[in-house]
């Protein structure tokens, strides 16, 4: 086993990965930025290197930088984490080429399973099924439209390298194609360094169901269970469960040797998990992360296997210890605790000083957090606060525990996920098995501590979004993703009851609802636009935030360029309601 070991990422899963190695005896090595330089994981870290200011591309993204600091280290290996170069088969060549390990599978898997692509034709090879998509990476919109025509719609449009969401684009007819083109390439871009996208059909009401899978250098597969997902927005997981409940054996089985032969298709070493679509009783082959999930908490609560120990074990050269199958006991599930603010059916950014964390400490019940009282919740990061996994002995009985812990949970100075999942997890249709990928944002309404707003409904760049009715004085919301900027009014309030006051008139500005970059401007000077057009977007905490005009009228002037990074209530436009 190591001695040393450096940890190439930051928050949760830094604190996660250090908490292992001190069990095992293990020196760990943390690497910060100098936004992060007071974080939990620098603090837990027996020792630190900073990286400098700047950018994520800077610091965290700095192949050579983060190389430099493990050699100068004397560390042995690096654990890369999730996310950040977790999957860059670059990063992974660049540690073995220094002389050190690289904690996750050899440099030509992760090639071939983090591309997209390539990864799909592995699934053909190994007999794995497959939705509809196309062979290669797609070069335009035009051929996008060819797709839709032969295969029909809804479509996907999806980063052909990375994951979590990004470079992820729902298409429901051809209008809409090249925005959503558009929309993702720019993303993956920006997320992952490299824009080439790919199609396939989009199953719009199946279950996200995937696999964990941890192999040797022996050639042993072991597979330790399955996890269901499906509760998503903006295709990032927010409620993750183990096992995947209502599932026939034969399903479960084969969606297991499935795995399997796709891991061994590739000589895979160390943890992975193969995602696929359930329709029903038939499985999709969607893609395979090469690295350790987010929610693989709730496999352990079940296994009583730490993965991340595994993986240390696989990668010093040890071989897998593993009984197969792994027994699996009681049922897990897990609360992406992220800094979002959820009223309205929204859930945007909201960075911000933690002024108190408060979690339930009992039996069952697990925190891996990357906060405490008294930190600050980054805007140039993702807005992962913590994960809160419950487990029970069986299903149910995990839920009723999450739910309890969650009423629990306090977290003063930012709002957070915690009552929207306590919510979702009490619906009948989470209980009931309903709920599928797309549930979350076409099915539910999330209720606020104030009467709900009016909405309507649209689909932007193939996403779905609720707009809200602005009340007197609201300055900006975001409903689904989108921000929807309103005038400042003097004199708006709420009455004690909750109703609202008269609508006051529009002054003109479009504001930006929160920090962040524009990454897009749809609009120019003297052209007229239509109420809920989008005219910008804003990426912030690794999420892109279209922002739409609140009513219809004529751009007077834009004040904002794409490159620009804006705080909250940056005057982004102006221009003249119809009819004023």
């Amino acid at each position: 086993m190591f001695s040393k070991i450096l940890i190439a990422n930051r928050g949760e899963i830094a604190v996660r990965i250090i908490r292992t190695a001190r069990r095992l005896g293990i020196t760990s090595v943390a690497v910060y930025s100098a936004a992060d330089a007071d974080a939990l994981h620098v603090r837990e870290a027996d020792e630190s290197v900073n990286l400098g200011g700047g950018p994520a591309s800077s610091n965290y993204l700095n192949v050579e930088a983060i190389v430099a600091a493990a050699v100068q280290s004397g560390a042995e290996a690096v654990h890369p984490g999730y996310g950040f170069l977790a999957e860059n088969a670059g990063f992974a060549q660049a540690v073995v080429d220094a002389g050190l390990v690289f904690v996750g599978p050899s440099p030509e898997a992760i090639t071939t399973m983090g591309e997209k692509v390539a990864a799909r034709n592995v699934a053909i090879a190994a007999e794995v099924p497959l939705a509809p998509g196309t062979p290669d990476a797609v070069p335009d919109a035009k051929t996008v439209l060819a797709f839709g025509e032969e295969h029909g719609y809804p479509l996907l449009i999806k980063a052909a390298f990375g994951g979590g969401g990004r470079g992820m684009r729902q298409v429901y007819s051809s209008d809409e194609v090249e925005a959503a083109f558009d929309a993702a390439v720019r993303e993956a871009t920006a997320a992952f360094g490299n824009g080439s996208v790919y199609v396939e059909r989009y199953l719009a009401q199946a279950r996200h169901v995937e696999l964990q899978v941890i192999g040797d250098s022996f050639g042993t597969i072991a597979t330790l269970g399955d996890r269901d997902c499906s509760v998503q927005r903006r295709h990032q997981k927010l409620i993750e469960e183990a096992p995947a409940p209502g599932i026939s054996d034969r399903t479960r089985a084969a969606m297991a040797d499935a795995a399997t032969r796709l891991a061994q298709h590739v000589s895979y070493t160390g943890a992975g998990t193969v995602e696929f679509l359930l329709d029903g009783d038939k499985f999709y082959f969607l893609e395979m992360n090469t690295r350790v999930q987010v929610e693989h908490p709730v496999t352990e609560m079940v296994t009583g296997v730490d993965i991340i120990e595994q993986q240390l074990r696989v990668a010093a050269g040890l071989a897998l210890e593993l009984p197969s199958p792994v027994p699996l006991r009681g049922a897990a599930i897990e609360a992406r605790i992220n800094a979002e603010a959820v009223e309205g059916g929204v859930f945007r950014p909201a960075p911000g000083p933690i002024d108190l964390l408060e979690v339930p400490e009992q039996a069952d019940l697990r925190w891996d957090g990357g906060y405490v009282s008294g930190d600050t919740v980054q805007a140039n990061y993702d807005s992962l606060v913590g994960k809160l996994i419950a487990w029970g002995s069986d299903r149910d009985a995990a839920i009723d525990r999450l739910h309890r812990a969650l009423g629990a949970l306090k977290v003063e100075g930012i709002s957070t996920t915690a009552h929207a999942i306590r919510y979702l997890i009490d619906t009948d249709d989470f209980r009931s098995l309903r709920a599928h990928t797309t549930w979350l944002e076409t099915e539910v309404t999330i209720p606020d501590e104030e009467p709900p707003m009016d909405r309507s409904e649209v689909f932007v760049g193939g996403r779905y979004y609720r707009i809200p009715v602005f009340p007197e004085g609201a300055v900006a919301a975001v409903a689904g993703g989108v921000a929807v900027a309103a005038a400042t009014a003097t004199g708006a309030s709420r009455s004690g009851g909750g109703r609202r006051s008269k609508k006051a008139a529009f002054d003109g500005r479009l504001v930006a609802p929160m920090q962040g970059t524009i990454v897009k401007v749809a609009v120019q000077p003297g052209e007229s636009v239509e109420a809920g057009q989008v005219l910008f977007v804003l990426e912030a905490m690794k999420m892109e935030n279209p922002i739409a005009a609140p009513v219809a009228g004529t751009v007077a002037e834009v004040t904002a360029a794409a490159g620009d990074s804006v705080p909250a209530g940056t005057v982004l436009a102006q221009f003249e309601a119809e009819g004023s």
